[in-house]
Protein backbone atom coordinates (compact mmCIF):
# COMPACT_ATOMS: atom_id res chain seq x y z
CA UNK A 1 0.00 0.00 0.00
CA UNK A 2 1.60 3.18 -1.24
CA UNK A 3 1.34 6.80 1.10
CA UNK A 4 2.11 9.99 -0.31
CA UNK A 5 2.54 12.30 2.03
CA UNK A 6 1.42 15.95 1.10
CA UNK A 7 2.73 19.06 2.72
CA UNK A 8 0.88 22.31 1.61
CA UNK A 9 2.37 24.96 2.11
CA UNK A 10 1.25 29.21 1.44
CA UNK A 11 4.40 31.57 1.23
CA UNK A 12 4.17 35.05 1.41
CA UNK A 13 4.52 36.70 -1.96
CA UNK A 14 7.91 38.51 -0.59
CA UNK A 15 9.75 35.76 0.34
CA UNK A 16 8.46 33.14 -2.98
CA UNK A 17 11.28 33.40 -5.08
CA UNK A 18 13.73 32.67 -2.67
CA UNK A 19 11.73 30.15 -0.85
CA UNK A 20 10.88 28.33 -3.81
CA UNK A 21 14.79 28.11 -5.28
CA UNK A 22 15.47 26.76 -1.67
CA UNK A 23 12.81 24.59 -1.73
CA UNK A 24 13.96 22.62 -5.36
CA UNK A 25 17.32 22.69 -4.55
CA UNK A 26 17.83 22.27 -1.33
CA UNK A 27 14.97 20.91 1.04
CA UNK A 28 13.22 18.34 -1.83
CA UNK A 29 16.71 16.88 -2.46
CA UNK A 30 17.06 16.57 1.39
CA UNK A 31 13.55 14.79 1.87
CA UNK A 32 14.58 12.68 -1.25
CA UNK A 33 18.23 11.75 0.19
CA UNK A 34 16.54 9.98 3.26
CA UNK A 35 15.73 7.04 0.76
CA UNK A 36 12.33 6.66 2.35
CA UNK A 37 10.50 7.88 -0.82
CA UNK A 38 9.92 7.12 -4.37
CA UNK A 39 9.87 10.00 -5.92
CA UNK A 40 8.25 13.55 -5.25
CA UNK A 41 6.11 16.32 -7.25
CA UNK A 42 6.04 20.07 -6.74
CA UNK A 43 2.53 21.37 -7.39
CA UNK A 44 1.01 24.91 -7.31
CA UNK A 45 -2.67 25.39 -6.63
CA UNK A 46 -4.32 27.27 -9.15
CA UNK A 47 -7.69 29.51 -9.06
CA UNK A 48 -7.00 30.49 -5.28
CA UNK A 49 -6.39 34.23 -3.87
CA UNK A 50 -2.66 34.93 -4.21
CA UNK A 51 -3.10 38.45 -2.36
CA UNK A 52 -0.92 37.67 0.64
CA UNK A 53 0.88 34.76 -0.83
CA UNK A 54 1.25 31.73 -3.16
CA UNK A 55 0.41 28.10 -2.71
CA UNK A 56 2.14 24.83 -3.09
CA UNK A 57 1.45 20.96 -2.49
CA UNK A 58 4.94 18.79 -2.48
CA UNK A 59 4.25 15.27 -2.40
CA UNK A 60 6.35 12.35 -1.22
CA UNK A 61 5.13 8.65 -2.28
CA UNK A 62 6.46 6.06 -0.15
CA UNK A 63 6.08 2.63 -0.41
CA UNK A 64 4.65 1.74 2.63
CA UNK A 65 3.33 3.21 6.24
CA UNK A 66 6.33 1.27 7.68
CA UNK A 67 8.64 3.44 5.74
CA UNK A 68 6.88 6.66 6.06
CA UNK A 69 6.98 5.97 9.69
CA UNK A 70 10.26 5.38 9.72
CA UNK A 71 10.91 9.01 7.79
CA UNK A 72 8.95 9.94 10.68
CA UNK A 73 10.95 9.06 13.28
CA UNK A 74 14.18 9.64 11.94
CA UNK A 75 14.16 13.00 9.88
CA UNK A 76 11.02 14.79 10.00
CA UNK A 77 11.47 17.20 13.03
CA UNK A 78 15.21 18.10 11.65
CA UNK A 79 14.07 18.53 7.78
CA UNK A 80 10.98 20.68 9.57
CA UNK A 81 12.95 22.61 11.68
CA UNK A 82 15.26 23.69 8.76
CA UNK A 83 12.15 24.73 7.03
CA UNK A 84 10.50 26.48 10.40
CA UNK A 85 14.06 28.17 10.66
CA UNK A 86 14.47 29.91 7.82
CA UNK A 87 10.99 30.66 6.59
CA UNK A 88 9.43 31.32 10.41
CA UNK A 89 6.49 33.97 10.32
CA UNK A 90 6.37 33.90 6.42
CA UNK A 91 4.16 30.43 5.54
CA UNK A 92 1.89 28.56 6.88
CA UNK A 93 1.35 25.03 6.04
CA UNK A 94 -0.42 21.66 6.77
CA UNK A 95 0.73 18.12 6.12
CA UNK A 96 -1.97 15.13 4.78
CA UNK A 97 -1.47 11.31 4.45
CA UNK A 98 -3.02 9.85 1.84
CA UNK A 99 -3.28 6.01 1.13
CA UNK A 100 -2.98 5.00 -2.77
CA UNK A 101 -6.37 2.82 -3.88
CA UNK A 102 -6.21 2.47 -7.67
CA UNK A 103 -3.15 3.65 -10.02
CA UNK A 104 -4.37 3.87 -13.72
CA UNK A 105 -1.48 5.23 -16.56
CA UNK A 106 -2.64 6.10 -19.72
CA UNK A 107 -2.06 4.09 -22.97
Amino acid sequence: MKIFYNVTVKIENDSHDEWLKWMKEIHVPDVMKTGKFLESKICRLLDIDETDGKTYSFQYLAPDMKTFQEYQNEFAKGLQKDHTDRYHGKYVAFRSLMEVVDETASL
